[in-house]
């Protein structure tokens, strides 16, 4: 760490921010599949598309680490441009999700906190979703005005564990990386990746990660926190 001591803590969003939850990821998009057509195998065919393209995508970020958006997954399994602005697709899609996304009770109080240090808050999140709609969702949980910035991989060309995706959420919070701590709930994407720019990493072991999803990593973690409220603690150990 520099003499500036810890200037930012830089959060991953699903499975840290908000809670580990198992979703069915076939009926996510029978969901939005049956927006469309009211037939059952068609739309049963096209939530199958959909999600073989889904799981390409995801398996380039954790090979490749490029991005992607569902705008761009949807269009590779098929659909027109016409579908895509279907808001009744669109909206049971993301019903689907809400119960999902709700973010964990203390981070209020640990944003707070880090605030109170003078520490700025930040978001960096593999995701395809859009930045408006995860701020709609800091917003509905009551702590958008918390955040001081967000990245999202969607709008960006890397996903993590990328050195650019860091150093994209490093600029954005106007902190040197080797003056973050990044905190995450995944070995190779939010301990590994932080590390290759300097910054500190704290892993959350919250999330019971399907095998096709891990990929190994000797790096080990600066901390970890069993709870949130736990990178209080680390932070404040660190630095003094």
């Amino acid at each position: 760490m520099s003499d500036g001591g810890i200037g930012a803590v830089i959060f991953d969003w699903g499975g840290t921010l908000t809670p580990w939850h198992e979703v069915d990821l076939v009926e996510q998009w029978r969901v939005y599949a049956r927006g469309l057509t009211p037939d059952g195998p068609a739309a049963q065919a096209l939530a199958d598309r959909i999600l073989r393209s889904e799981s390409a995508a995801w398996a380039r970020a954790r090979e490749q680490h490029t991005s992607a958006r569902v705008d761009d997954i949807l269009l590779d399994a098929g659909l027109t441009p016409e579908q895509l602005a279907d808001a009744a697709a669109r909206a049971a899609y993301e019903k689907f999700w809400e119960p999902h996304t709700y973010t964990n009770p203390q981070v209020q109080a640990l944003w707070e906190g880090l605030h109170d240090r003078g520490i700025r808050v930040g978001v960096l999140s593999n995701t395809i979703w859009t930045r408006d709609y995860h701020r709609a969702i800091f917003e509905r949980d009551g702590v958008l005005s918390l955040v001081d910035a967000d990245v999202y991989s969607s709008e960006i060309a890397w996903a993590k564990p990328h050195p650019g995706a860091f150093r994209a959420a490093a600029d954005a919070v106007g902190v040197a990386p080797e003056r973050c701590v990044y905190v995450g709930d995944r070995l190779f994407e939010d301990v590994h990746g932080p590390h290759q720019v300097g910054m500190r990493a704290v892993w959350v072991p919250h999330s019971t990660l399907p095998a096709n999803q891990v990929v190994q990593t000797d790096d080990e973690p600066d901390g970890v926190a069993r709870e949130l409220l736990d990178v209080q603690r680390l932070v404040d150990a660190w630095s003094a």
